[in-house]
C-alpha cells in the first residue's frame, strides 16, 4: 500500500477487493459522469451493465497475476481509482480518476506510483495509457513521471471530436 500525507490529508491506495464490486461501480459510473472527456467509455454505455458482470470484473481482476484494479483514499473515504493490465511485457494503465473534492492531494500520484511499482514488479519492459490530448493536469502528470508521446492522437472514442495522445514510459533501465 502507498500512503502520501498532503497536510492533514493521508491518501492510501489499495487493490479493490471482490467484496467491494458495488463501490467499484458506483465509483467508475460517478467517474464517467465527473469526466466524461477523460474515458474512452461513457455512463450511458458503463450504465448499462449487469451487476454480475461488475462483480465478476472485480473478482477476476483480483484472482488475476494481469490485472492490478487499485482504490485511492482519502482516509477511509474512496477518492480514486485506476486499473493496470499486464500484457506480455507491457502494462497497460485505464480508468484513472480522481474525485474533485481530492484533487491536488496527491492521489493521482499514489496510484500511478502503485502501478509502476506493480508494473515493476511484474517485470514490464514498459508502461502505456491514453489521455485526452489537452493541457490538463492528467498530461502534466504523465509527463513528470517521465511518460513521453507514442504515435498519432486518436479519436478518443468512436464519433469523438476529443482526441487522445498515447504515451509510453520506457522500464527496462529500471530493472535489475
Amino acid at each position: 500500500m502507498v500512503l502520501i500525507k498532503m497536510a492533514h490529508n493521508v491518501i492510501s491506495v489499495r487493490p479493490i477487493k471482490p467484496s467491494e464490486w458495488q463501490l467499484y461501480r458506483d465509483t467508475r459510473l460517478y467517474a464517467l459522469r465527473d469526466s466524461p472527456d477523460a474515458f474512452a467509455s461513457t455512463y450511458e454505455e458503463e450504465a448499462l451493465r449487469a451487476d454480475e458482470s461488475w462483480k465478476a470484473r472485480i473478482i477476476a481482476a483480483f484472482s488475476s497475476n494481469n490485472d492490478h484494479a487499485l482504490f485511492a483514499l482519502d482516509g477511509n473515504e474512496v477518492c480514486g481509482l485506476a486499473w493496470g493490465k499486464l500484457s506480455a511485457n507491457t502494462a497497460d494503465i485505464f480508468q484513472m480518476w480522481v474525485n474533485p473534492k481530492s484533487r491536488g492531494l496527491g492521489a493521482g500520484r499514489a496510484l500511478l506510483d502503485e502501478l509502476l511499482a506493480w508494473a515493476r514488479r511484474c517485470r514490464a519492459l514498459r508502461v502505456r495509457l491514453g489521455v485526452t490530448a489537452a493541457d490538463t493536469p492528467a498530461m502534466h502528470l504523465y509527463k513528470a513521471f517521465g511518460f513521453l508521446s507514442a504515435g498519432d492522437l486518436e479519436p478518443l472514442r468512436k464519433d469523438s471530436v476529443l482526441m487522445s495522445q498515447p504515451m509510453v514510459l520506457e522500464l527496462r533501465s529500471t530493472l535489475p
